[in-house]
């Protein structure tokens, strides 16, 4: 896993140079960027497995970079900030972020959150996990593609754990806390609002089919099939 190739987006030189030098020593690839636009040629240029984000950048920020990148990749993406009200980190997984820090973090931690985060995304447990189908719904393990009347839905990283670990166990439901200890692991630093805010995520990009997700007032949330052909809102 540490052959992983990490992108550190900065305008702040010595930070870069800090994390560049602290994550080259666990062993990873590490380049950097120091503004917006050059993060996102680098991004089209290359193939990174994981994007630490600073938000608060001149020209363009890194709430319209994550945006930018989560129209065309799943890359995961950690957002740094200096700023850690509750509004910024709802908004920053509402843009697809997987995770937050905020400034100032330590090396350590950072490290712990960026080691758990390619865990999740880069170990091989494809040959684990098997494909599901639910109506009009297929998710393709192996690929970790999600289809929709054999369109493909483009989720985040987080998103599609959340769906897969929901389908593969319809019926069965699940606290908040459950899904965060489950599809987030137990070294997330987080509340149960981030599960609330990625399934309003999932929802949207279900559009019409939403309903496969269920919430269980008062305990969490379910996967239901049987509502193929229901169009009508919650």
């Amino acid at each position: 896993m540490n052959e992983a190739r990490i992108l550190v987006v900065d305008d702040e030189e010595k930070m870069r140079h800090v994390i560049q030098l602290y994550l080259s020593k666990e062993g990873y690839a590490i380049e950097t960027a120091a503004n917006g636009r050059e993060a996102l040629e680098k991004v089209d240029e290359g193939k990174y497995d994981l994007i630490l984000l600073d938000v608060m950048m001149p020209e363009i920020d890194g709430w319209t970079v994550c945006r930018k990148i989560r129209q065309e990749s799943t890359i995961p993406i950690i957002l740094l900030t200096a700023r850690g009200e509750e509004y910024e980190k709802i908004f920053g997984f509402d843009l697809g972020a997987d995770d937050y820090l905020t400034k100032p973090f330590s090396l350590k931690e950072m490290a712990v959150r960026v080691r758990a985060v390619l865990k999740r995304y880069l170990e091989p447990n494809g040959k684990q996990q098997k494909d599901i189908k639910a109506g009009a719904l297929q998710i393709k393990a192996m690929y970790k593609q999600v289809l929709l009347e054999s369109q493909e839905v483009l989720l985040t990283p987080k998103e599609y754990e959340l769906l897969y670990f929901l389908a593969r166990s319809p019926q069965i439901v699940y606290s908040r806390e459950q899904l965060l200890n489950h599809v987030w692991g137990y070294d997330f630093i987080g509340d149960a609002r981030t599960v609330d805010t990625h399934i309003k995520q999932l929802r949207e990009k279900l559009g019409e089919y939403k309903k496969y997700i269920q919430t269980v007032w008062g305990t969490g949330y379910k996967f239901k099939v049987g509502y193929e052909n229901e169009k009508h809102t919650e």
